[in-house]
C-alpha cells in the first residue's frame, strides 16, 4: 500500500464527496456550497500550512482539522433532510468518517509537533 501524506488523503476526500455533493445540490444549494467551501478549506489550510512559520502552520492544520470536522457535519444533515439516502450516507459516511477522522489526527500531531 502506498503510503499518503495528509495532503493527498484530504484530497481524496474531496474527490469522494463529489458524487454527494451533487445530489445534495439537487436539494439544497445552500448545503451544498458549505460543504464544497469546508471540504475546499481542508485541502488549501494543509497546502497553506506547508509555507507558514509555526505558528501560522499550527493555526492552519487546527483550521483544516474543523473544516473536515464540518464537511461530516454537513453530510450528517444532508441525511438528516433525507437528500441522501440514508442507506447510503451510512455506507459512505463509514469510509468519509474514517478519513475525515485520520486527516483530523493527522493535521493535530502536525500541528502540536511545531
Amino acid at each position: 500500500m502506498q503510503k499518503m501524506n495528509v495532503y493527498d488523503r484530504a484530497r481524496n476526500v474531496v474527490r469522494e464527496l463529489v458524487p454527494l455533493l451533487h445530489t445534495i445540490r439537487e436539494h439544497d444549494k445552500s448545503l451544498a456550497e458549505q460543504l464544497k467551501r469546508a471540504a475546499q478549506s481542508v485541502v488549501l489550510n494543509i497546502a497553506e500550512a506547508r509555507g507558514n512559520d509555526a505558528g501560522n502552520a499550527r493555526a492552519r492544520f487546527s483550521t483544516a482539522c474543523g473544516s473536515a470536522k464540518e464537511v461530516r457535519a454537513a453530510l450528517n444533515v444532508a441525511s438528516d433532510w433525507g437528500y441522501i439516502e440514508s442507506h447510503t450516507a451510512t455506507h459512505l459516511d463509514d469510509k468519509l468518517d474514517d478519513k475525515l477522522d485520520e486527516v483530523c489526527a493527522i493535521t493535530w500531531c502536525l500541528g502540536r509537533r511545531l
